[in-house]
């Protein structure tokens, strides 16, 4: 991914175009918005200077890289990514570096190293459980290379001369005299079309037409190995794109795991959701559950430990495979009791006696829920029904749902304010 986007946008191009369309665009934009068409419209002058200087940038790879990876500000500060070591600072003031004094007294800034073309980056989905078992994957991609029949010259041995009007740069500085001020400017050199030589069309190169490199299919191993995270990066060097004269960029992989049905991730452990029914939550009984490398776990509910709805428990070790370690983490269950609508024989009869008594005896004894009618109270019996939502409509509501928070207000009530003396 690109740090900044501006100069892609300005060009109207996606921050992996070629060469070749960042050409085209420029020259669709630079007619559209050129000073000669638009002698009148000072927008249309800036917004040619923007066109410009965009392209500018990204038909040089190394301006380009720089751009990518650290935006404009890095171009400024001639690619140190935000940052500029304090030699180089003292070299910039006093044109000079190395030691803590020599810097005053001559030498020269830092080599930045190599040109190299751009990093291909590309984000590689995978299953949670090829993470858990470790997987590789062949990955295909398309990429430049030097064309092998003209060895990156683009034509003929010796038929390829450097543009004597933009001195090999592609770019040529114009003036132009706005009224009282003189506009400077730059703009892709006539002769050459922006690139920077000269090849006759009989001499151009017939595998690659001129342009030095051809696509090639290439295709990687990725080995994702067990218990990568999301955001991991695989990265394979001098597997990029190739160009003449510069070092061939990288490729990345970045790992994104992708959502699981049954089981959620957190670092190495796993969490997991089981129903079971109210039987087996009191009784105990026993759960199974498939795991991420075709395992199954069976697991025992130890008869009378009662479940609770909600609860969690743990089999440790049975998580995910640390990453580059031989340890494991820990596997989380959290249990939703379901209860069941009736009790007893066919649906809707009471219980028996029996049954009751049956409970009674394995079964913690009753708690009031509330105080008894006082012995005076006149008392009235009545059975519950259950709601028929479809029915009631809105009226048919949980407790949370009914409640009513205390900055609310209710129909007719009349606000009260605390005036203050």
């Amino acid at each position: 991914m690109v740090k900044d986007q501006k100069f892609y946008d300005i060009l109207g191009v996606s921050p992996d175009a070629t060469e070749a369309q960042l050409k085209s665009a420029y020259k669709k934009g630079a007619l559209k918005h050129h000073p000669d068409k638009n002698a009148h419209n000072p927008e249309a002058a800036e917004k040619f200077k923007d066109l410009s200087h965009a392209y500018e940038v990204l038909s040089d790879p190394e301006k380009r890289q720089i751009y990518d990876q650290y935006g404009e500000e890095g171009l400024e500060q001639g690619g140190a990514g935000g940052g500029m070591a304090a030699e180089d600072l003292f070299a910039q003031f006093f044109g000079g570096g190395g030691g803590p004094f020599g810097g005053m007294f001559g030498g020269g800034m830092r080599e930045q190293g190599p040109k190299k073309a751009r990093t291909i980056s590309h984000v590689h989905k995978v299953s949670l459980e090829d993470i858990y078992r470790g997987k590789v994957s062949k990955l295909a991609l398309q990429k430049s290379v030097i064309c092998p029949k003209c060895d990156g010259r683009g034509g003929k041995e010796g038929a390829v001369k450097k543009c004597a009007g933009c001195d090999g740069r592609g770019m040529k500085h114009m003036m132009r005299q706005m009224g009282p001020m003189i506009q400077r400017f730059q703009t892709v050199c006539p002769d050459c079309q922006g690139e920077g030589e000269i090849i006759r069309d009989r001499d151009r190169c017939k595998q690659c037409n001129g342009k030095k490199t051809i696509i090639e299919r290439k295709v990687l191993h990725v080995h994702v190995d067990r218990g990568v995270k999301s955001g991991h990066r695989i990265e394979f060097r001098g597997e990029g794109d190739q160009l003449p004269g510069v070092e061939p960029g990288d490729v990345v992989f970045e790992i994104e795991q992708k959502p699981h049905p049954r089981f959620q991730r957190k670092d190495d452990d796993l969490f997991y959701h089981a129903e079971i029914d109210l039987l087996t939550a009191l009784a105990g009984g026993k759960i199974h559950i498939e795991h991420l490398d075709e395992r199954w776990l069976t697991v025992d509910i130890i008869p009378g430990e009662c479940i609770s709805p909600g609860e969690v428990k743990v089999i440790r070790g049975q998580g995910m495979p640390s990453y580059r370690h031989h340890d494991y983490g820990n596997l989380y269950i959290q249990f939703d009791v379901k209860f069941p609508e009736h009790l007893g024989g066919e649906e809707g009869a009471p219980m028996s006696e029996e049954q009751i008594k049956a409970l009674e005896s394995v079964l913690p004894p009753r708690t009031a829920a509330s105080a008894p009618p006082p012995t005076d109270a006149m008392v009235e019996d009545f059975t519950l029904e259950t709601v028929d939502a479809a029915r009631e409509g809105g009226r048919a509501r949980g407790m949370a749902g009914a409640e009513d928070d205390d900055d609310e207000m209710h129909p007719g009530a009349e606000r009260v304010q605390c005036a203050s003396q």
